[in-house]
């Protein structure tokens, strides 16, 4: 569900712990196809190659990179450009999935996870990602896991991410769930900048070393726990369960 409708239930509510998973490097990896997408997209656009080459990506919002690549490539960012950059970068990107690449795949522990959560009482699945929507639901459709995420925030609501977190929080609200406190939110992430968003918001933080760092950086960064991968299933329930 993609687009929550405002509840008119008006009978009792009861507090809910709101999970919101970031998708590449915690849930999926594309092998590549997001990066090849954007590279394509400015070529295509701008006769810029390889445009995205030496921009860090990491825990960034699509706008964000987005932003740095048009900086660096001296090209006036307006919203009609923006747009075109990302209408042609979907279309881009829905080919590009398709092919393979490295590490593409869901990462380990992740499917055994979602489908365990989903059937608990009070506890609701999101996702708080640098990920356009469409992109974010292009990729998880295309692994099957869309299914198990009622809500989230994505990089085409806020230009960062540590913005997402309230936009998450409004959208839970909208189907009936009230985050009664900064630690009813457990955001699950795979870099430095989930960890610093998580940190900003109070929540509760669980980082995953899939992606791009190691548990020791995640724990340097500040991580409640860091993880090797998502099969680690008692420390997670360890902290969802906890105060």
């Amino acid at each position: 569900m993609w687009q929550p409708q405002e509840s008119n239930d008006s009978s009792p509510r009861m507090s809910h712990t709101l999970l919101l998973f970031d998708v590449d490097g915690t849930l999926i990896l594309s092998g590549g196809a997001g990066l090849r997408a954007l590279n394509q997209t400015f070529h295509e656009l701008f006769q810029v190659q390889d445009a995205f080459t030496g921009i860090t990506t990491a825990g960034r919002t699509d706008g964000e990179i987005i932003d740095e690549a048009l900086r660096k490539s001296q090209i006036t960012s307006t919203e009609a450009v923006l747009v075109e950059i990302q209408r042609r970068y979907e279309g881009r990107f829905t080919e590009e999935i398709q092919l393979p690449g490295p590490r593409k795949g869901i990462m380990p522990g992740v499917e055994d996870l979602l489908k365990f959560l989903s059937v608990r009482r009070n506890v609701t699945l999101g996702l708080l990602t640098g990920n356009f929507q469409s992109t974010a639901k292009i990729k998880l459709d295309y692994f099957g896991l869309s299914h198990y995420f009622l809500c989230g925030a994505y990089g085409s609501d806020a230009l960062h991410r540590n913005a997402l977190v309230d936009i998450a929080k409004q959208r839970a609200k909208l189907l009936g769930i009230e985050i009664l406190s900064a630690r009813d939110i457990l955001i699950v992430g795979d870099t430095p900048l989930d960890v610093a968003c998580a940190r900003a918001a109070g929540s509760k933080m669980a980082a995953v070393a899939t992606g791009q760092f190691d548990v020791v950086a995640l724990e340097k960064a500040g991580a409640e726990i860091a993880l090797e991968d998502l099969r680690d299933r008692q420390p997670f329930l360890e902290l969802l369960e906890g105060p």
